[in-house]
């Protein structure tokens, strides 16, 4: 929507613009969204007691497959391994792996927090809050690495949900309107989405509540190149063409 400009010691800004605009339900406090091989757009949503999953047909579509998670889990960041779908808990210190009509296949132990989750065809990906990122076996998600993501020589903290595109992964950053595009082979943060628009875009209700509803989940399809971005209880899902920093 603009030139690219400075975004911190090193990285540019990425340009963008709006493609569509989807319904999307106020009560759902999002953590994590991704598509499946079918296409199928799959979020997961947070809160003690009101935690659930969902496989819709499409972005604003009717929902194909729906669980609630139990009162103690807190549902977070969610990604696609084939046809199983991989779903992190916040504090309960569990993972939990789904077909993809959400049957609970497996669950396994987190040794850190759960905040969000990718994958990149061969590792996943997770982040806890902090400025770093564990690598996971996907089949029993033990862990098998970490990276410090940096912007400079600054550790960019507060990493949220995620989402592997282009060869790249993207970090919503935790009360912020940007998200970080970041190089998994060094952590170094090569360009920024600045998405602030897309916030004050929102109608918001006289109950909105600004330090919460921020904005949070990502998805990416492959199909037609474009990324899904959403926040919590946000009543509106965005469709969006980011720019190729080559193509700036």
């Amino acid at each position: 929507m603009a030139a690219p400009v400075q975004a911190g010691p090193t990285a540019t800004t990425l340009a963008w613009q709006i493609v569509a605009e989807y319904p999307h339900p106020t009560e759902a406090f999002t953590e994590g969204l991704a598509f499946d091989r079918a296409g199928h757009l799959i979020e997961s949503t947070g809160r003690y007691g009101r935690s659930t999953l969902s496989v819709f047909a499409s972005p604003g579509g009717a929902a194909l497959h729906a669980i609630t998670l139990d009162p103690e889990d807190f549902g977070e960041g969610v990604t696609t391994v084939g046809d199983h779908v991989v779903q992190l808990t916040w504090r309960n210190g569990r993972a939990y792996v789904y077909d993809s009509e959400l049957h609970r296949l497996a669950v396994h132990p987190l040794a850190h927090e759960g905040w969000g989750l990718a994958y990149d065809g061969g590792r996943l990906i997770a982040s806890d809050g902090s400025a770093t990122l564990h690598f996971l076996d996907p089949q029993d998600l033990h862990e098998t690495g970490e990276l410090l993501v940096r912007d400079g020589d600054r550790p960019i903290a507060e990493l949220n949900e995620l989402e592997f595109a282009r060869g790249e992964l993207f970090a919503n950053v935790w009360h912020s309107d940007r998200i970080a595009v970041i190089d998994l082979a060094s952590g170094r943060v090569l360009h920024w989405l600045d998405l602030s628009a897309l916030y004050r875009r929102l109608p918001k209700a006289p109950d909105w509540d600004s330090r919460e509803n921020v904005l949070n989940g990502i998805a990416y399809d492959r199909r037609n190149g474009h990324f899904y971005v959403t926040g919590k209880c946000w009543p509106l899902l965005f469709e969006i063409a980011v720019k190729d920093h080559d193509s700036q």
